[in-house]
């Protein structure tokens, strides 16, 4: 309130600096020491490192353990490719799913329902055979099908399933496996932004696709940052899986060792550390993304 005949002055008494108490904070987590961050990492975090440098320990020490490591190790690349092509593959086929389901078509959104709920509803195992076996041959004859006209006219040979090789099919089913579990993360990050800001994207004049585009998919990108890295930490776990099918990663590779030299222990603890450096490691960087966007 001010006086009559007297100029009004505004009231900064009530006026909070968020910025700068934002940067105030970010500039003290990178000024403490070493000591002080390592105090502060989780226990149960500290005793998988330690099992982790005790297992190093014994492989460097141990020939027989470094024979099979290096027996072992040769699976990595194949680990490491197949969960990131996989991982890529389940990123666009739940953003489209997603994207499918919150349309606001009914007949978009019963499909993408329905494909959601199938596949997450069948053990990756199972989904894994059935797509080898089942959907590959008639992805490939589908193909033919389609192609016929390219066939007879000489433009295009005829497919046949030995072509397509288990890796290849492998990826498929963890993309599609995968890709029914990103989807409902991308549709919950979706559905948390405000409705308010879809409203006021149509009153401007925006499209549905320049709404999802520049307002809707930033921002629920930005919120699910932390779940899409635990599916790729889920999807390196189970790409395990891919050795029932003879696929030469980590798991086979080990299974085939262990076969033949009956050295179960020794082969076994050699896999299980491959995997526990790599998923520590994708563990720590997630947690290091989702402590950056506090700060921020």
């Amino acid at each position: 309130m001010c006086l009559q005949g007297y100029p009004e002055y505004p009231d900064h008494s009530r006026e909070v600096p968020v910025s700068a108490a934002q940067d105030q904070r970010t500039y003290r987590s990178r000024m403490l020491p070493l000591t002080d961050r390592l105090s502060r990492l989780p226990y149960w975090l500290l005793v998988a490192l330690l099992l982790a440098v005790i297992m190093i320990w014994v492989v460097v020490s141990n020939p027989d353990y470094r024979i099979i490591f290096n027996a072992v190790r040769q699976g990595v690349w194949t680990t490491i490719y197949v969960s990131v092509i996989s991982y890529v593959c389940a990123i666009v086929v739940g953003l489209l799913l997603a994207l499918m389901r919150v349309y606001r078509n009914r007949l978009t959104q019963e499909v993408s329902s329905l494909i959601v709920e199938v596949v997450r509803g069948v053990p990756m195992l199972v989904l894994l055979y059935f797509i080898s076996f089942v959907g590959a041959p008639a992805l490939v004859d589908l193909i033919n099908w389609v192609g016929t006209p390219l066939i007879n006219g000489g433009l295009m040979t005829e497919l046949n399933v030995r072509q397509v090789n288990f890796t290849a099919r492998a990826i498929l089913a963890l993309s599609v496996g995968y890709g029914a579990f990103v989807s409902e993360i991308f549709r919950a990050g979706i559905e948390s932004i405000e409705k308010e800001q879809r409203e006021a994207a149509e009153v401007a004049g925006a499209t549905y696709r320049q709404t999802m585009r520049y307002i809707l998919l930033p921002q629920a990108v930005r919120n699910i940052l932390p779940a899409l890295g635990n599916e790729l930490i889920a999807i390196l776990k189970d790409s395990a899986l891919v050795s029932v099918l003879g696929v030469q990663d980590i798991t086979q590779l080990g299974k085939v060792y262990s076969a033949s030299t009956f050295r179960f222990f020794e082969t076994y603890s050699i896999v299980a550390l491959l995997y526990l450096m790599m998923t520590l490691g994708l563990a720590m960087i997630v947690r290091w993304l989702e402590q950056r966007m506090v700060l921020e």
